[in-house]
């Protein structure tokens, strides 16, 4: 009864010396976190349900995909991408959207903390057709954009999701897959130039550590899906024998175009994964 009303003391103080605002919604915070943002944005941030491709997870509009069957989309079933089957914990829109950005381009660290718990919570649901051995590798930064930002938001979300994930099947390798060059802006590109956009970007930095390896890609975001197929296709040619993908979040077909106008009309050349997006309420 002492230390909950020692905590309640602490947060009112905390308040009244500290006062802050939600990062999303702007409700101003009463709780002592590292974190700006509102237990009540948080738990707004649901995972995806309903009827997913079995491959790549895009959205099934059929009155024939049903919850709990598999079932390919149809540009997976014309053309198999080069990865076993993509997952992503939520819906790139609202509030997850923003806390993406939070961390990303906002530089608020511990929003890694809750995306981890995310990303966790997306290989969960892989973890039935996985083998026994992962090595996990994260989408690199090309060198200057990490030199410019100070951290991969990738690699940060990796660490927290795998102290969830603690039975030794999972292994990061850092450095396994490097980023060679900086890429224009994805957007507005068909599938094709999006591919030739990609193309030569990235090379494996240790081929002989993935050779013959099961491999989980893991990235923030999934837009278009061209990125994390050119790194699986990197990753097979060096001899990886199989290959996942797992995000945070990715782009549904209900919410894709309104995200490319949206960040057509706010970028400025960037890379897909780097896009500039304006802050957040209050940043």
């Amino acid at each position: 009864m002492g230390g909950r009303f020692a905590r309640q003391v602490a947060e009112g103080l905390f308040a009244v010396l500290f006062p802050s605002d939600c990062r999303i919604c702007g409700t101003p915070l009463t709780n002592i976190s590292r974190l700006p943002v509102c237990p009540e944005c948080i738990q707004a941030m649901p995972p995806l349900s309903g009827g997913l491709c079995a491959v790549c997870g895009e959205r099934l509009f059929t009155p024939y995909a049903v919850e709990g069957l598999a079932g390919a989309c149809g540009l997976c079933q014309r053309a198999a991408p080069p990865f076993v089957r993509a997952v992503a914990y939520g819906s790139y829109e609202g509030g997850l959207r923003e806390l993406i950005h939070l961390l990303k381009f906002g530089g608020v660290r511990p929003a890694a903390g809750i995306l981890g718990r995310m990303l966790a919570e997306a290989i969960s649901g892989l973890e039935a057709g996985l083998p026994e051995a992962v090595i996990v590798i994260p989408v690199p930064l090309f060198r200057a954009k990490l030199r410019q930002r100070g951290f991969n938001q990738a690699e940060l979300i990796v660490r927290a999701a795998l102290k969830l994930n603690a039975d030794g099947r999972f292994a990061w390798l850092p450095g396994a897959l490097a980023r060679t060059r900086e890429t224009t802006s994805q957007i507005g590109l068909t599938r094709n130039q999006r591919r030739e956009n990609l193309r030569g970007a990235f090379k494996v930095a240790r081929p002989e550590a993935i050779r013959g390896r099961d491999l989980l890609l893991v990235d923030d975001v999934l837009t278009t899906g061209a990125t994390v197929s050119e790194c699986a296709r990197v990753l097979h040619r060096a001899g990886a024998s199989k290959v996942w993908v797992a995000t945070v979040a990715r782009t549904l077909k209900a919410s894709a175009r309104q995200v490319e106008i949206e960040l057509d009309r706010e970028s400025v050349a960037q890379d897909e994964d780097d896009v500039s997006i304006p802050k957040a309420v209050g940043i």
